[in-house]
């Protein structure tokens, strides 16, 4: 499993861009592959903010997702990385992703959504944020919204208008806090919640969507999930324990997903067979 199926692959930052006002304090920088907006160490959200973006963008990517090129690089002391115009990040490795000019996001009207091109994957982020528990784009209760996290790339091809990417996965599984032994909680596996659901969303959920994802979800096994944290470096302090944990949590939860979501849904009609076991 590649770490990303595109191969892009930065391995020198040539320069500081802009800080953004961000919880991880992304920087804007310049590398041998382009700009991109790096992650790193020493932000104020902690390594495990780190992970959960890199396993979330890897799980998006196999969840047949749009993201942005993504993939990890090295700061060093010499890179001088700039953070917030006031600080240098710390080295170490970093996650990074391709800087995408031609897009913006969202501003929470329903027509812009109509206007999305692969609107099938407004269903399958839904999905997505649900398994992995993301509260940071919409939370189930709506207590907490996010649309800087809904990002719209415009393509220039006449043929596609607005694709929706799937971006931002600091605070998947556990709403920003630590990775540790909660992540085993039978309550945070079997949450009942919907995550991701605007309701300017909800008109665009497709039910034969959600039947695809289902299968996809099915498919989903320890061997995956551990291909996909053995990327995790080892300066994100992620303990076996937890990593362990973790990768249960994965399964479990996408398997739970995948029997729940449906009639989640569509609580009208009648729950999907699941073709995958317990």
């Amino acid at each position: 499993m590649p770490l990303h199926g595109n191969g892009w692959n930065p391995s020198t930052i040539t320069r500081t861009v802009d800080g953004l006002a961000t919880a991880t304090e992304t920087t804007r920088v310049d590398t041998d592959a382009g700009e991109g907006f790096l992650k790193a160490l020493g932000n104020p959200e902690g390594p495990h903010a780190l992970a959960c973006e890199l396993v979330g963008s890897l799980i998006a990517d196999w969840f047949g997702l749009k993201t942005f090129d993504f993939s990890l690089i090295e700061v060093h002391d010499r890179d001088e990385v700039v953070v917030m115009g006031r600080s240098r990040a710390q080295p170490g490795k970093a996650f990074i992703c391709r800087a995408e000019d031609k897009g913006y996001t969202w501003g929470g009207d329903a027509q812009t959504i109509s206007g999305i091109s692969n609107r099938e994957d407004i269903t399958r982020l839904v999905i997505l944020d649900t398994w992995l528990r993301n509260c940071d784009r919409h939370a189930p209760d709506g207590g907490r919204i996010n649309l800087k996290n809904v990002f719209l790339l415009q393509r220039t091809s006449p043929s596609r208008k607005l694709e929706l990417i799937a971006m931002d996965f600091t605070h998947a599984f556990t709403c920003g806090g630590p990775l540790d032994r909660t992540l085993g909680y039978i309550e945070k596996i079997q949450d009942e919640g919907i995550y991701g659901l605007f309701p300017e969303f909800r008109p665009h959920i497709s039910r034969d969507e959600v039947i695809s994802c289902v299968a996809r979800l099915a498919e989903f096994n320890r061997d995956i999930a551990d291909r996909m944290l053995a990327y995790i470096p080892v300066q994100w302090d992620v303990e076996d324990t937890v990593r362990s944990l973790w990768k249960k949590f994965l399964v479990d939860r996408a398997h739970f997903t995948a029997r729940l979501i449906e009639s989640r849904l569509f609580p009208e009609s009648a729950e999907l067979p699941y073709p995958g076991g317990s």
